[in-house]
């Protein structure tokens, strides 16, 4: 059950299985090599190994992270990859609430150098809103840990809050941020991130104009959505994976970041996609999760590499 993808500096990238708790890396010349598993994953329904980020000075420190629930919650470790092996290191963060869904899971690093990191509310609802809890939210980290500076609540690790279940995010050229998130039964969002901004949940759902929150710039019925990993591609458009619609969604954005109307991709072609990351060479890989909830075919779960434009 691959679930997340990050690059390292040489092309080739490393890849999260969920329930095994294994990392492998993968490159497009050799079969995937397992190069290692992580410590303490306790996986159970959605929970497990989740995300991966590769640091921005990989070249000089050789730091990993990942994302994975534990016996007692979902944390974030530092590993160290040697190119052989992925060797276990420091719990950076702890805390975050675990269930068997609605777990967050994503990492990414933001062109600003910090690790950012998405949560779940762990279908509780109420942590979303408590500043307190790190359930339901975007965290903004240095690579140790701690809050990052600038982040809009003092010695706080939160970004943004009211979220149910981000499992995407991604960023454009200009630096402007963008967050997907799984509705309940409803509304789908794709959302604009902006620090201290509360995105409603569980007071909203979708669209609401309720002043104290932030709209999403785009939503989807969930059938056709389920939305879980994101990138911005080279042309500057948003490609969404989509988990329940089988679809990979390409929202254009304008200078401005305004969305433009969505254009629904593959549908039906792959079955389910996790994953989009936009690979050094301007391609999208995308990673399936047919094996979970899916119907799996032959050859499922896989990674594809598709060229601009994806047809």
């Amino acid at each position: 059950m691959p679930w997340g993808l990050a690059f390292l500096p040489d092309r080739t990238a490393l890849v999260t299985l969920r329930d095994q708790g294994e990392v492998l890396h993968v490159s497009e010349t050799a079969a995937p090599v397992l190069v290692g598993r992580v410590p303490g994953v306790e996986p159970n329904g959605e929970a497990g190994l989740l995300g991966i980020a590769v640091s921005p000075t990989f070249a000089s420190d050789r730091a990993v992270f990942v994302y994975l629930s534990s016996r007692d919650d979902n944390r974030v470790i530092r590993m160290t990859f040697d190119r052989a092996a992925l060797k276990p290191g420091p719990v950076i963060v702890d805390g975050i609430p675990k269930a068997d869904h609605h777990d967050g899971g994503r990492l990414a690093f933001g062109p600003d150098g910090y690790l950012y990191i998405t949560t779940g509310d762990a279908g509780q609802g109420t942590p979303s809103q408590d500043k307190g809890s790190l359930g339901g939210k975007i965290l903004r980290v240095t690579t140790g840990g701690a809050p990052a500076r600038g982040n809009p609540f003092p010695g706080s690790r939160i970004w943004s809050l009211g979220h149910r279940n981000v499992q995407g995010m991604a960023w454009d050229k200009a630096g402007t941020m963008y967050a997907s998130e799984f509705g309940q039964n409803t509304w789908d969002e794709l959302n604009r991130i902006a620090p201290g901004r509360n995105y409603g949940w569980p007071v909203v759902e979708g669209i609401s104009h309720r002043a104290g929150f932030v709209d999403p710039i785009v939503q989807w019925s969930t059938a056709d959505a389920s939305p879980s990993g994101i990138a911005v591609g080279a042309d500057g458009a948003v490609y969404m994976a989509a988990l329940r619609g089988e679809s990979l969604w390409r929202i254009p954005l304008d200078g401005k970041g305004k969305a433009g109307a969505a254009e629904r991709l593959l549908q039906g072609k792959y079955g389910r996609l996790r994953t989009v990351v936009s690979a050094p060479d301007g391609r999208l890989w995308l990673v399936t999760n047919n094996t979970f909830r899916g119907t799996p075919h032959p050859g499922d779960d896989r990674i594809l590499a598709l060229r601009l434009p994806v047809h």
